[in-house]
C-alpha cells in the first residue's frame, strides 16, 4: 500500500504535467496564430479567433484534470490513512 508522500508526489507530478501541457499547447497556438498572421491578413483574424478558442478549451480541460486529480488524491489518501484522514 502506497504511503500518504506517496501520492503527494504523484499527485503534484501529474499537476505539473497537465499545466506543461496547457503551456505548450498555449504556446503553440500562439506560434500557429502568428505564422498565419504573416502570411494572410484575413487569414490572421480567423485564425486569431480559432486559437482564442481553442485557447479556452486547453484551460477549461487543464481545470477540469486538476480538479478531478484533486478529487482523486483524496480518496486516495482517505484509503491510505484511514480514519486519520480529516474531513
Amino acid at each position: 500500500m502506497p504511503s500518504y508522500s506517496d501520492v503527494q508526489k504523484a499527485v503534484n507530478a501529474e499537476r505539473r504535467r497537465v499545466w506543461f501541457a496547457w503551456l505548450a499547447g498555449g504556446l503553440i497556438l500562439l506560434f500557429a496564430w502568428s505564422a498565419v498572421r504573416a502570411f494572410s491578413a484575413t487569414g490572421g483574424l480567423v485564425a486569431g479567433v480559432v486559437a482564442l478558442l481553442a485557447f479556452a478549451a486547453l484551460t477549461v480541460t487543464a481545470y477540469r484534470m486538476h480538479t478531478a486529480l484533486g478529487r482523486r488524491a483524496d480518496r486516495e489518501r482517505q484509503a491510505v490513512l484511514g480514519d486519520d484522514y480529516p474531513r
